[in-house]
């Protein structure tokens, strides 16, 4: 029996995990899925009740479990809170604490949500790329960091922009294994020209794709330059290579490709046999939260790739994505996409996409 922990979170988190864990019930008695599932709490739920984001309980649950699978963390009302110790600084300390170095962030066009991204669809129709993002390094992570207060009365912010060559090397592992599987293109993003960090990843990317994947196609682009090909012609790119904080815009921008940042799911991968972390990339949107509006996609696409990459069921993984693509061929929205003959809510979408696991 494989381990299975639930991290609902905050604003919209725990309505779209409880459609995921739904799909995991029906897993369990239909498909031979033999997962338990327990739940713990993280970001502002774990603060209002512990006082801090993520306890050592949690995380020590976490690195016993095979697969942790979130929905998301953050609000308003931990606006105030010092950064070390707001929802995010939870999650980022659950990566940091499983060692999750690689993030795996799918874009994928449904056939049926073409129309709904904000460009044309002769542009984003088909689209099936995939960000692999270093997660634990880089200039979210590095040091010094802070506020200080400078002689003359005013205040200087700082972050350290910083990468060593193994941590560059290991993700670029994944993301060299990951184009194997696919088309064999990589392309690796940086910003080499301005920063030694940017020119220290390019240069262990080009060593390595040299001397242990000369199959694979590398090519490298600037982070700027990415960021308008994404709009001018995504369907160039299949696998894309970047540090935490070009990863993290570029994935989001890359969101409306595919109609809706509720449809993307993401991975955070660590060593082959240790937990790994599933959570829709979509934040915590709490001025929708407990209206049934929110689009439980992502999550349960989420649930898919724990499926195939933790639990190793590409079986149940298919039948997964399978069923969220008839659910939305067969006309089913929730309220951000366009389109659709069902207008449906939260739970209702989770059903829909439940019944079809059967077809």
């Amino acid at each position: 029996m494989s381990r299975m922990l639930l991290l609902p979170g905050d604003g919209i988190g725990p309505e779209v995990l409880a459609q995921a864990e739904r799909v995991i019930e029906a897993l369990n008695r239909d498909f031979g899925l033999d997962v338990e599932v327990q739940s713990a709490l993280l970001g502002g739920a774990s603060i209002d009740t512990y006082g801090t984001p993520l306890t050592a309980e949690t995380l020590a649950q976490a690195k016993a479990s095979d697969v942790i699978l979130m929905g998301s963390v953050g609000g308003p009302k931990w606006s105030d809170t010092p950064f070390d110790r707001r929802p995010e600084q939870g999650l980022l300390d659950l990566r940091k604490g499983l060692s999750l170095f690689a993030n795996l962030r799918p874009a994928k066009c449904f056939a049926a949500l073409t129309d709904s991204s904000t460009l044309k669809p002769e542009v984003v129709a088909g689209l099936d790329l995939v960000f692999v993002r270093e997660l634990i390094g880089g200039v979210y992570f590095g040091e010094p960091r802070g506020i200080e207060a400078l002689a003359d009365g005013g205040r200087r912010g700082f972050n350290t922009q910083s990468y060593t060559d193994e941590e560059v090397r290991r993700v670029a592992r994944t993301a060299f294994e990951l184009a194997r599987t696919r088309s064999s293109r990589l392309c690796s993003v940086d910003k080499s020209n301005v920063m030694e960090a940017g020119l220290l990843w390019r240069e262990e990317v080009t060593m390595l794709g040299a001397s242990d994947y000369p199959d694979v196609d590398l090519s490298h682009m600037y982070a700027d330059n990415c960021a308008m090909q994404l709009v001018r012609e995504p369907r160039q790119f299949d696998v894309i290579l970047t540090d935490n904080l070009f990863g993290d815009l570029l994935s989001d921008a890359a969101a409306m490709l595919t109609g809706s940042l509720g449809m993307l799911p993401s991975a955070a991968l660590g060593e082959s046999g240790k937990s790994s972390l599933y959570e829709p990339i979509h934040g915590s949107a709490p001025d929708i939260a407990g209206k049934d509006l929110a689009n439980p996609c992502a999550t349960i696409l989420s649930l898919a790739m724990a499926l195939r990459h933790g639990l190793e069921r590409p079986d149940l993984a298919e039948r997964v994505e399978s069923a969220v693509a008839r659910a939305l061929d067969e006309g089913y929205r929730t309220a951000e996409l366009t389109g659709g003959s069902h207008r449906v809510g939260t739970a209702a979408m989770g059903q829909a996409i439940i019944a079809r696991l059967h077809a």
